[in-house]
Order: C-alpha cells, then sequence, then structure tokens
C-alpha cells in the first residue's frame, strides 16, 4: 500500500472522500472518484476507504499540527452529517463493499494454490483488501450495525489465508503499526511463505 506513510496525504484524501460522500452515496457505484482527475493518485472512493482514515488518524491525533487536528475535525463532523443524512444508503453500500471485497479474494487464493510464487507478489492488494474489510467490520459495530453472512464469509477466507502465509513483520510502514493491533488485524503481520520484502 505505503512504502512510506504521508499523514498529510492521508488527511488530504480524506477530506476530497467525505466532501464527494454524499453524491457516491446516492449513485450506484460501489468505486466512485473522490476527485483529482484522470491522472490522480487519488486511491477510489469507498466508505471503508474513508472509515479506515478516520480510525488510524484518530489513532496518529497526536502526530497531527493544532492545523491538521482542525481540518481532521472538521472532517469527521462532515462525515458524521452525510452518515445521519443517508444513513440507509449508507448501511447498504457498507455492506456491499464488504462481501465484494471478500469475494474479491477466492482469485487470489486460485493463484496461491496454482503458483506459490505469484501469490507471494501478489500478497500487497489483499492485505489492504482484507484491512478494509476489518475497518469496515469495527465501524459496523460503532454504529450498531449487524451482518452475520458477511461474519461467516470472513470467518471462511481468513481460515483460507491462514493456509498460505507465516508469521513476519508488520507489512506496512512502522510509524502507522500502532494503529494495527496484531488482536484485529493478524494478517498485517503475515506473509505467504518463502516471501521476503
Amino acid at each position: 500500500m505505503f512504502e512510506q506513510y504521508d499523514l498529510e496525504q492521508d488527511l488530504k484524501e480524506i477530506e476530497a472522500m467525505v466532501a464527494h460522500l454524499e453524491p457516491y452515496l446516492k449513485s450506484s457505484e460501489l468505486y466512485g472518484n473522490a476527485g483529482g482527475g484522470f491522472f490522480s493518485k487519488m486511491p477510489a472512493l469507498t466508505i471503508g476507504a474513508i472509515v479506515m482514515r478516520l480510525r488510524r488518524l484518530e489513532i496518529l491525533r497526536p502526530s497531527l499540527s493544532s492545523a491538521q487536528r482542525e481540518r481532521f475535525d472538521k472532517t469527521k463532523q462532515a462525515h458524521q452529517t452525510v452518515y445521519r443524512e443517508w444513513k440507509s444508503h449508507y448501511e447498504k453500500k457498507i455492506l456491499r463493499e464488504a462481501h465484494s471485497r471478500l469475494d474479491a479474494m477466492r482469485t487470489f487464493f486460485e493463484e496461491c494454490e496454482n503458483d506459490p510464487r505469484l501469490c507471494a507478489q501478489v500478497y500487497s492488494p489483499e492485505v489492504l483488501r482484507r484491512t478494509i474489510v476489518q475497518e469496515i467490520v469495527l465501524y459496523m459495530r460503532e454504529i450498531d450495525l449487524a451482518d452475520e453472512t458477511l461474519t461467516t464469509k470472513m470467518s471462511g477466507v481468513d481460515g483460507r489465508l491462514r493456509r498460505y502465509v507465516r508469521p513476519n513483520d508488520f507489512f506496512w510502514d512502522k510509524t502507522i503499526e500502532t494503529a494495527y493491533p496484531q488482536a484485529d488485524f493478524w494478517w498485517l503481520y503475515h506473509r505467504p511463505a518463502g516471501k521476503e520484502r
């Protein structure tokens, strides 16, 4: 995902995503656009991408400058406002995203089964995919949204994932490791067997 974490970039991304959240919720798209044009490096707009950054930046809050904290608080408030106004749309979309991301991991498992070396090479997107699902699950607890089908599917995916990975160092930049406790984000502390980074 990131070789070196950039706190200011994370903040800019969450600001852009929340600014485009309402029209995104009204649309049928699962992966939206947070602006920046065709050649922008802005990640796709999804609720999972938003809640991941909200939680991460809250944990990294002591590292924010006072101006950054002010921007972050304003963005958090804007997010809450949109959530309250579009609660039904929001909850439908967040569940759709979580299921879609877990379903997309099937391809990874097929690659691991057929070519273990390829499995190691394509692990990085799966780490992000599974992390965003976990961020969604944590946020669902906050808003008291349950989905037993998602819980069952996630257990199945994790069971398969554990077959292909082994314990290792934290996968992303160490500066954000505190935001990702191993108990909740175990795959960030694993890599496909035999893979050196």
